[in-house]
């Protein structure tokens, strides 16, 4: 073969994997533009953005395979976006500022076996706020006893609760419960942490759940209290809003765009939390306002379906 016609060969070989390039990156780049009206298929794709690095990566093997230039280049594209979109979540946590909290925020599973063992796990990452979603008797007082000694104020409204180092005050129930939902539903909580530097209003949430089935994501109560809790938010009078809770939806997923688009979400870690045995997606959320979520990481496992998260969030 002359030499011509072999660099020929390299630029035309493998255009499947160069139009799957070219497919990866408009997905990554324009998946607010993927429908939502049919299935929420838009919303199912954010859930799972971040794994559209592993189709790059198999991409690279395939075009190394065939030996194609064409697909080498195009799979500059997707790269580049995965790399905008979620590169700076790989980089090592920077330092915290002087004005500074610690944060954990925990889906306990109200079939948690060892709450014990689970508050003891929670307590030595030695945070400033516990916040605790699937709190139930006679777990709850199991949870309440174990902390109390390093955690002196807590509130617990529903199934939903928040302890501190620090004092609380005006704690309230929060509404965030989606039309048609008859049964008892408590599972929003609102306190005001007086720490060293100043007021932080804090809010405890968990969103319904959502399922994944033959017609697609079912997370219409989901977004509707999602929403709830996005106008809660906007109309808190205090200056600096932390939020934690399990929202079973990620940072990417637009569902929760009326939380995102009103406060921050982490800049370090992706510490994926669910499912515990294989966690896949960060569905349990730490969000602030007028402060910066400085990292996230994922916790060891506890007796939950869930993992453990804890954030530094400096205070501006």
């Amino acid at each position: 073969m002359s030499a011509g016609a072999w660099c020929r060969r390299v630029w035309t070989r493998g255009r499947v994997p160069a139009v799957l390039a070219v497919l990866t990156a408009g997905l990554l780049v324009f998946h607010r533009v993927v429908p939502n009206s049919v299935g929420r298929v838009g919303s199912l794709l954010e859930t799972f953005l971040p794994w559209l690095g592993l189709v790059i990566v198999v991409l690279f093997g395939l075009a190394l395979l065939r030996r194609s230039a064409a697909a080498l280049i195009a799979l500059l594209l997707p790269a580049a976006a995965w790399t905008h979109l979620f590169g700076g979540l790989l980089l090592p946590a920077g330092e915290s500022g002087p004005h500074g909290l610690i944060v954990v925020q925990h889906n306990v599973s109200d079939e948690n076996t060892d709450p014990a063992g689970t508050a003891r796990a929670l307590a030595g990452a030695g945070p400033d706020l516990i916040a605790l979603q699937e709190l139930v008797a006679p777990a709850l007082a199991v949870y309440e006893r174990t902390l109390a000694p390093d955690y002196p104020y807590h509130a617990v409204r529903g199934t939903v609760g928040l302890w501190s180092k620090h004092p609380l005050t005006g704690a309230r129930l929060l509404d965030i419960k989606p039309r048609g939902v008859t049964e008892p539903w408590s599972r929003g909580l609102r306190a005001v942490v007086r720490t060293p530097h100043g007021e932080v209003a804090a809010y405890v949430a968990h969103l319904p759940s959502v399922r994944v089935g033959a017609g697609g994501l079912a997370s219409a109560r989901r977004d509707e209290s999602a929403g709830l809790l996005g106008e809660a938010v906007a109309a808190e009078p205090l200056r600096t809003v932390i939020l934690l809770g399990d929202l079973n939806g990620t940072a990417d997923d637009r569902g929760l765009a009326p939380l995102t688009s009103r406060m921050d979400v982490a800049r370090r870690g992706f510490a994926f939390s669910f499912p515990a045995a294989l966690p896949v997606a960060r569905i349990d959320q730490v969000m602030a306002r007028s402060a910066t979520v400085d990292h996230i990481r994922a916790l060891p496992a506890t007796g939950s379906d869930h993992l453990p998260v804890t954030a530094r969030i400096t205070l501006r």
